[in-house]
């Protein structure tokens, strides 16, 4: 083998990896190939002293590139050396203490105080240079904006997001293409936003790791500075006391606790407590001497791979899933993993029957960590599996993907018809997806105007199994009641990629409830408006210049009565921002209490922050987390009658 030429391949490789990774949301690899690649590199690079200039080993995070403003880190943010073994922890702190905790994975910011205010916040970046991001973390969940330390503060910590909090965000996005992937990608978009209004509806969290600087003698000790963040108000990271006699049982913890365990973790870190010790020992070109990152030594099982499943979808998208011979990992039985994209199907040279080795990323994500007979006879499919029409491979920032190009799949019928009928769309009560399935399959539908012909089917649909005359009268009820419809709730229901209910909402506001002058809109005239980046703008406008979409909108348009929303006289909660959390007795439900507040001018948040104005909750005297959080930040909690009666 060709060790040099090795080495070019496998820092191509991992640079590639990386800026899909933190750069680009998107995974060509699983972290277990990853892992095992970057410690090729490394051998590599120690046995033949060659150590190329762009290395991973000497270059850490993405590379700043969005529009938020730059600013160099007082001393490079360096990464840790990392371990899977236990008995390297132990060699690591031999006689002295140390203060083991979670690594957690979400954006490290540096935060930075003066007079007891939050003054600015900065991003890791490369490790040299960040993005100031200040506005976005002052509407973290948990962060105090103001502390009682009057002096300079500098400290580092994680952003993060729950997973609790990732899987709710997830729920409200019906198209499966357009879910986040993990907890990381979302918390690393959300706080890197333009408008930090998107970032307050996340639940970002900052999670408080390390003291970097301040005007006073804070102590010489790890922990006790950690205890002192404590007592400004910060959340600071779970962590033990460790030595060489207790680091198995406090590393068997966090291996218990990580099962259950609600923010997103890779590993744990262990440093020296005596902050000054740590400081002596210096750095290498690339890691501090004072710290080192054990990761989770995952539980592999091998078994044997049955077919790849493809699962076609509403945007064409056609994801590969594995399955396998079922095996027990970390306490559960697993008999899938997803292996994300057509470039890692190849990487791993997949093929029916291959003993594969899975394990759970991080302990929790089924993967394939590897492919040990590799017979790459997985063959890509040329056709789509639910149509029968051709795909395509796309290749977008070296990650190839499958895609069914037929406009008229059923699996992209199905799922856009799902979306047509939901309730924040032209709300359609009695078809199911189920439904929609059997109706698309017996060849009613085959476009949205077509669910205001059904009446055509009435002898068909009332002798299928599951119907009857009643339910066939409910759905033509619900049809008919759908045909007054705003121009939001229509726009919506295209599902066009990337317009989901608030941004028809402001689209159709923009261009005054017109929807001719929306559909003809150019990428200038939506760029200007706020929240609508050439990513959306883009592949708006293709949606309505392509003749068969165009034609089809008019064919549904002329179906529907387009009527424009009620816009209250008075626009008195101009400027005014709430929140609305609890059970409501006036309003029907949420959506129509936030439309109540848009129409007069107002916003309707999902998180409560400094920016808050009101928190609506019936029960003011709740004991509700958005109910504590206003009561610590001051907000007004007013109940529903409140509303009305202060905004009429």
């Amino acid at each position: 083998m060709d060790k040099t030429k090795r080495i070019k391949e496998l820092v191509e490789l991992l640079n590639k990896a990386s800026k899909a990774y933190y750069q680009d949301a998107k995974e060509i690899m699983p972290n277990y190939e990853y892992d095992k690649l970057y410690d090729e590199l490394v051998s590599l690079e120690k046995e033949t002293g060659i150590v190329l200039a762009n290395s991973p080993t000497v270059n850490v995070g993405y590379e700043v590139l969005s529009e938020l403003p730059k600013e160099k880190h007082a001393s490079p943010m360096l990464s840790l050396d990392k371990t899977k073994e236990v008995d390297e922890l132990v060699a690591f702190v031999e006689d002295k203490e140390a203060v083991l905790s979670w690594k957690l994975d979400g954006l490290t910011i540096v935060l930075t105080y003066n007079n007891g205010t939050l003054e600015k916040a900065v991003t890791r970046g490369n490790g040299t240079v960040g993005e100031v991001v200040t506005a976005n973390a002052k509407t973290f969940k948990n962060i105090p904006v103001s502390i009682p330390y009057k002096g300079k503060l500098v400290l580092r910590g994680e952003a993060v997001i729950t997973y609790s909090d990732f899987e709710e965000i997830n729920k409200t996005i019906e198209d499966a293409d357009a879910k986040y992937k993990n907890p990381r990608n979302l918390c690393s978009g959300s706080v890197r936003q333009l408008d930090s209004s998107v970032t307050a509806e996340r639940n970002v969290r900052f999670i408080a790791f390390a003291l970097i600087e301040s005007d006073d003698d804070l102590g010489n000790s790890v922990n006790g500075q950690l205890n002192w963040l404590d007592e400004q108000g910060f959340e600071t990271v779970e962590r033990k006391m460790s030595n060489a006699s207790n680091m198995q049982e406090n590393v068997d913890y966090f291996a218990k606790a990580i099962q259950t365990y609600n923010y997103p973790s890779d590993g744990l870190v262990l440093v020296y407590d005596d902050i000054a010790y740590g400081l002596s020992l210096g750095t290498t070109a690339k890691f501090p001497r004072n710290g080192i990152a054990f990761k989770w030594q995952d539980e592999i099982a091998s078994t044997k791979l049955q077919y790849i499943e493809w699962s076609a979808s509403r945007t064409g998208l056609i994801n590969p899933v594995a399955v396998f011979d079922p095996v027990e990992l970390e306490g559960t039985t697993v008999s899938r993993a997803s292996v994300h994209n057509v470039s890692i199907v190849e990487e791993l040279e997949l093929g029916v029957g291959d003993e594969i080795e899975v394990y759970k990323a991080n302990m929790i994500i089924p993967q394939i960590a590897e492919n040990k007979t590799k017979s790459g006879t997985i063959e890509v499919p040329k056709v789509c599996p639910v149509c029968g029409e051709p795909t395509e491979i796309k290749n977008e920032l070296g990650v190839k993907t499958l895609h069914c190009v037929n406009p008229n799949c059923p699996a992209k019928n199905i799922k856009k018809f799902t979306l047509f009928v939901t309730r924040n769309a032209l709300n359609i009560e009695g078809l199911s997806e189920e439904t929609l399935e059997k109706f698309v399959d017996a060849g009613f539908i085959h476009e949205f105007a077509d669910i205001y012909h059904l009446d055509k089917y009435k002898d068909e649909i009332v002798t299928m199994e599951g119907f009857g005359e009643k339910s066939y009268e409910n759905i033509i009820e619900s049809v008919e009641n759908s045909r007054k419809a705003e121009p939001a709730a229509v726009l919506y229901g295209l599902g066009i990629p990337h317009i989901g209910v608030s941004n028809a909402k402001m689209l159709c506001k923009a261009f005054d409830e017109d929807l001719d002058k929306v559909r003809n809109a150019t990428v200038e005239d939506l760029v200007v408006i706020d929240g609508m980046a050439e990513k959306r703008a883009v592949p708006f406008v293709e949606y309505f210049q392509n003749k068969e979409n165009s034609d089809a909108f008019d064919r549904l348009l002329d179906e529907l009565e387009i009527v424009k929303p009620e816009v209250a006289s008075e626009q008195n909660m101009d400027g005014l921002s709430f929140v609305i959390t609890g059970s409501l007795n006036k309003f029907e439900n949420r959506d129509e209490l936030k439309r109540y507040i848009e129409d007069r001018g107002g916003s309707a948040k999902g998180s409560v922050s400094s920016a808050t104005n009101y928190l609506i909750n019936n029960d003011i005297n709740s004991n509700s987390s958005k109910n504590k959080r206003a009561k610590e930040l001051g907000i007004e909690i007013i109940t529903e009658d409140e509303v009305l009666s202060r905004w009429p």
